[in-house]
């Protein structure tokens, strides 16, 4: 009998040994004659079960996780190939509660997949959004992706469709579409797990946005930090060439579509349209000023989609099935769903899609199960690290864009980074300046030298050094970052800094107010 195991090549899972279950399940296979077939996979989401392995059975897939080296032996002898009872048996993957209750539209093909392999995309309906999108032509297919509500979901919620009909409009020799991959937000990981899990919903979203605009050649721009998510794209794209879904004839209809993958050097900043496009040119991240926007002369000067990957990988399903249906999630002018990730002082953290409007308290406690340490949350930050320090006050707040901004926060990339009772906010604020000062691109002084001096005065402040003057200053710097920075690095950074200082005061004058004399 020949049995099909899956074992994640997800970087959580393969920091955690996926590679070394992997061999021992080989072996031990071998050693009692098991025809035994190891699929790797991407992973489901469910990042405290990483590892997290899958058996192919006549009554389904059965779950075991967290799985060690050590286990396999006790797992074979267990019954493994037969989805036989172990403490490690979660069951129906499906049927996990933390995955049962989520509205998986994009994510559903991850953990579930070979990543590399266009005939498995393919029968797991990979490519009719595709196969749509050439059948309607690409007005129909701007006009689906406005229709459907979709907005960039980078961080800046931006109408997906405003931006494809500008590209679709603008005359040129030559477009191009480019993917934000640049994923640097603290607490965030969706995009790596697309695509190191589904990389062809990827391809394909930025194949159908090449059809609709009229660009020809695209670009992934992969942080350095993920070279596992680099090579399987590379891998992936070899494969769709190989197999006729990219190259000079896309799934045989005369439309060409070339793509490539560039990995970024590790600046935070080239994470911004514009420092990402100098950076995909040769030269230094830098932010460029607007006008002209991206849409209308972006990449080597020439009309260039760039979205996120989870606007790209958003766009097939969309595709598929409608802009109704994908409009039927979600609430007010946040539609679809949000891709939100789960991390910091968390029990049970990984990714979670769901349609917006669900709201914190809900994603911390229902799919959480509360801090890991035990201890009350204190303070929950919510977009990255520009994004706004939340207290248990604001937890009721729906994950929605006008909501969050409604509260002076921001849904970001939708990372939510959770602390207890132990964290010091002020700590905290200052952090945000540090960043700043050491990502910023040094263009504006607003930004540059505006997250310098942030950082001196909340010294000042953490030592009690006059700390209701110092505190004065950090209000009207922040002002002066907020109106004059060229971009939301600068722009942004007061958000965490004045929430840590609104909501949680009491940090900030601890240390007494000491005398003048102690500067």
């Amino acid at each position: 009998m020949s049995v099909t195991v899956t074992v994640p090549r997800d970087a959580v899972a393969l920091g955690l040994g996926a590679d070394r279950i992997a061999r021992a399940l080989f072996a031990g296979a071998e050693r009692r004659g098991l025809d035994l077939t190891i699929v790797r996979t991407g992973s489901r989401g469910l990042l405290w079960l990483e590892p997290m392995i899958e058996v192919a059975t006549a009554q389904g897939r059965v779950a075991y996780g967290p799985v060690t080296q050590g286990d396999v032996e006790a797992l074979l002898d267990a019954g493994l190939a037969e989805g036989g009872d172990h403490p490690l048996r979660l069951g129906d993957p499906e049927k996990i509660p933390y995955l049962a209750r989520q509205h998986r539209l994009t994510f559903h093909r991850c953990g579930v997949i070979d990543p590399v392999s266009v005939d498995d995309y393919r029968a797991h309906g990979g490519y009719r959004g595709l196969e749509a999108a050439l059948r309607l032509g690409p007005e129909a297919v701007v006009g689906a992706v406005r229709e459907s509500g979709l907005r960039g979901r980078g961080g800046a919620g931006f109408p997906a469709g405003i931006k494809w009909n500008t590209v679709m409009l603008a005359q040129a020799d030559r477009k191009y579409v480019v993917c934000n991959a640049d994923e640097g937000d603290s607490g965030t990981f969706a995009d790596r797990i697309m695509m190191e899990g589904d990389p062809f919903c990827l391809i394909e979203g930025m194949t159908i946005a090449g059809i609709a605009t009229g660009a020809t050649r695209g670009y992934i721009y992969c942080r350095s930090e993920y070279p596992q998510a680099f090579r399987t794209l590379q891998e992936a794209i070899a494969n769709g060439v190989a197999a006729g879904v990219l190259g000079d004839d896309v799934l045989g209809s005369g439309r060409s579509f070339h793509l490539e993958v560039r990995l970024g050097a590790g600046a935070y900043i080239c994470g911004e349209e514009t420092s990402l496009l100098e950076s995909l040119e040769g030269k230094r991240g830098i932010v460029r000023a607007k006008p002209p926007i991206p849409a209308l002369k972006g990449f080597l000067g020439r009309p260039t989609l760039v979205n996120n990957v989870m606007t790209f990988t958003a766009v097939p399903w969309i595709l598929e099935h409608g802009a109704a249906a994908y409009a039927a999630y979600g609430q007010g002018r946040s539609l679809g769903t949000l891709p939100i990730q789960l991390a910091g002082n968390i029990k049970h953290g990984g990714l979670i899609e769901y349609a917006f409007g669900i709201t914190l308290r809900e994603v911390i406690e229902d799919f959480g199960g509360g801090t890991r340490s035990g201890r009350p949350v204190r303070a929950v930050q919510v977009g990255g690290p520009l994004g706004a320090y939340f207290p248990d006050s604001l937890l009721d707040t729906p994950l929605d864009y006008e909501a969050m901004a409604a509260k002076n926060g921001l849904v970001g990339h939708g990372g939510i980074v959770v602390f207890d009772d132990t964290v010091d906010m002020a700590a905290q604020a200052r952090f945000a300046f540090e960043f700043c000062a050491t990502e910023s691109c040094g263009k504006c002084t607003p930004c540059r030298i505006g997250a310098t001096r942030g950082v001196e005065t909340m010294d000042k402040v953490m030592a009690g050094i006059r700390p209701a003057e110092n505190l004065k200053l950090v209000e009207d710097l922040c002002e002066i970052m907020t109106d004059g920075s060229l971009c939301a690095m600068g722009g942004l950074t007061p958000m965490p800094v004045m929430s840590a200082i609104t909501h949680f005061p009491d940090d900030f004058t601890r240390g007494g107010d000491l005398p003048i004399a102690a500067e």
